[in-house]
């Protein structure tokens, strides 16, 4: 998930406060709802188009597909009822079960999964996650314009079975099942709206937990109510959330001291200041924030010493400990720790792939290297613009990171912070010379970051290229699928091409630090894919 949780990432993370609402008869007082709040407003809630956390999570919760994604990436039932898998690992056979329903009342078939699947990877949709769909039968040519979207490996036997195919073996394929990317569609409603689907609360349909309402499509605040139509309702709680943007934590806080949210997000020094709080809950995620260097648009950042100087010259502990303060630590690299362990020896992914020169501080070598980039670009000076989000953390990580660049010989730095809906739109147009973006993994797997620096990918702003890397993941998705030994290394070889080259420049991994009410319960909460499932959030009398 991109900027997150891919993922866009939000940097404030959901502020939830409890009210147990009404005033009238007895029924209604007990109603549960939630009132919360997100760090960053809806961008879409097309499953087909949608990147960011702040939208997928929306989605997630009001939405379903094949599988939800439990505690501890455990995979629960959704629409499918059961499953069967060939002895290759090429072909999936899932049974729907009968009772599931869209909010208009229409039954959610296979054809639903079908019809949506196709649009995903129908190059005129234009989807940034259509990549996800690699190793599904023929994905990689629809998305490149090279095969019809008929031709996709998925068919629906009938309303309630459907089958798909794979053109190799993928390791994680009940995980992406459980993401939205995945999600079906209801093709009566798609075609209804046109290209307003997805753009508001009313141009859409829902077959999840919860039904959203009040989001005009700019609006920074709306809603999710219980839905009447979803096949599990018995075991949803709240009958309604509210949601409201908030980007700065002190705002936060004071309303969290005022009782009027049971949990805040911490940021700097509130984090010392609550830690030893019994409400304090502080959350390691799989989530990388990182300096994209657009060779596309600036010839300067084409040259790998120009992008080595520029990332030695990060103080990264003094950005964590002093500017962030709220937990999250240095990256060791682009992949997050903690996300996997080497088959063999149980090493973590990020020990074993480390390039300690491409996340250290060393400001004179940095100096050094500039001063020769520079002089190999036949330039004196270098001034560059960092595009970033206008929250509270994205402006502080902006200004300290101006700061440390302008230590080097001849370069300047200006600082665009924009709404993060704005961020996305800019930084999907290349519009930036330097963006200090974020990658958070879309399932517990190493190549969830990985994969989205290939040649060619949506997500690769930056446009970054190495045929090698290229050649390792490809090698780690096919010929090495089935072997976790031989498709590990791969994934090690492609980071440390990464970051030998430093292909981006890795700054920190986030950790969420809160204070949370503990009368709310059930919330299930994974570091990679999907950070909130609220289906199971209730209230404690």
């Amino acid at each position: 998930m991109k900027n997150h949780k891919n993922l866009k990432i939000s940097v404030i993370g959901a502020l939830i406060a409890v009210t147990l609402a009404g005033c009238g008869n007895k029924k209604e007082s007990q109603k549960e709802i939630v009132n919360m709040s997100t760090g960053t407003e809806i961008t879409s809630l097309d499953s087909s188009t949608a990147i960011d956390d702040t939208s997928l999570t929306q989605i997630s919760n009001s939405n379903e597909g094949l599988y939800r994604i439990g505690n501890n990436s455990k995979i629960l039932p959704g629409i499918a009822t059961h499953s069967t898998e060939s002895k290759d690992g090429k072909k999936y056979v899932f049974t729907l079960r009968k009772n599931a329903k869209w909010s208009n009342g229409d039954k959610v078939t296979a054809q639903d999964f079908v019809y949506a699947w196709q649009r995903t990877v129908n190059p005129k949709t234009a989807s940034e996650f259509a990549y996800l769909y690699s190793g599904i039968h023929n994905a990689d040519k629809i998305s490149s314009g090279k095969a019809p979207v008929k031709t996709l490996g998925i068919k629906a036997n009938g309303k309630y079975k459907l089958t798909v195919t794979l053109d190799t073996p993928i390791p994680y394929f009940k995980l992406l099942m459980g993401f939205p990317s995945f999600f079906p569609q209801n093709q009566k409603v798609v075609e209804k709206y046109g290209s307003k689907y997805g753009s508001t609360s009313k141009d859409m349909v829902y077959n999840g937990p919860f039904v959203q309402k009040g989001w005009t499509g700019s609006n920074l605040s709306w809603k999710m109510v219980k839905n009447p139509n979803y096949w599990d309702k018995s075991h949803v709680k709240l009958s309604q959330m509210n949601f409201q943007t908030i980007k700065d934590s002190t705002t936060g806080l004071n309303l969290y001291n005022s009782k009027k949210l049971d949990e805040t997000t911490l940021t700097g020094s509130q984090v010392a200041q609550y830690k030893t709080n019994k409400n304090f809950v502080s959350r390691k995620l799989a989530q990388t924030s990182y300096v994209e260097f657009n060779q596309t648009k600036n010839s300067s950042l084409k040259n790998k010493k120009i992008r080595q100087a520029l990332s030695l010259s990060i103080n990264r502990d003094q950005l964590t400990g002093k500017v962030l303060a709220d937990g999250s630590e240095s990256a060791k690299g682009f992949v997050s720790s903690g996300l996997m362990k080497n088959p063999k020896t149980g090493q973590d992914f990020s020990a074993q792939a480390e390039v300690p020169s491409a996340v250290s501080y060393n400001l004179p070598k940095a100096k050094k290297l500039m001063a020769e980039g520079l002089k190999e670009e036949g330039k004196k000076t270098l001034t560059l613009n960092l595009l970033n989000n206008d929250s509270d953390v994205g402006k502080k990580a902006s200004e300290f990171l101006q700061s440390d660049w302008e230590k080097l010989p001849g370069v300047k730095i200006t600082l665009t912070n924009i709404p993060y809906k704005s961020f996305l739109t800019d930084e999907k147009n290349k519009k930036f010379d330097v963006a200090l973006s974020g990658w958070a993994a879309d399932f517990s797997d190493p190549i969830s970051f990985l994969q989205i620096l290939t040649s060619g990918n949506a997500q690769n702003n930056g446009g970054w290229k190495n045929a090698d890397y290229d050649k390792a993941i490809n090698k780690a998705d096919t010929t090495d699928a089935t072997n976790p030994e031989k498709r590990f290394a791969d994934m090690v070889q492609a980071e440390k091409i990464l970051m030998q080259d430093q292909g981006v420049a890795p700054i920190y991994q986030s950790t969420q630090a809160q204070l949370w009410n503990q009368n709310v319960k059930g919330l299930v909460h994974n570091s990679a894919g999907i950070y909130y499932d609220y289906k199971n959030l209730t209230v404690k009398k």
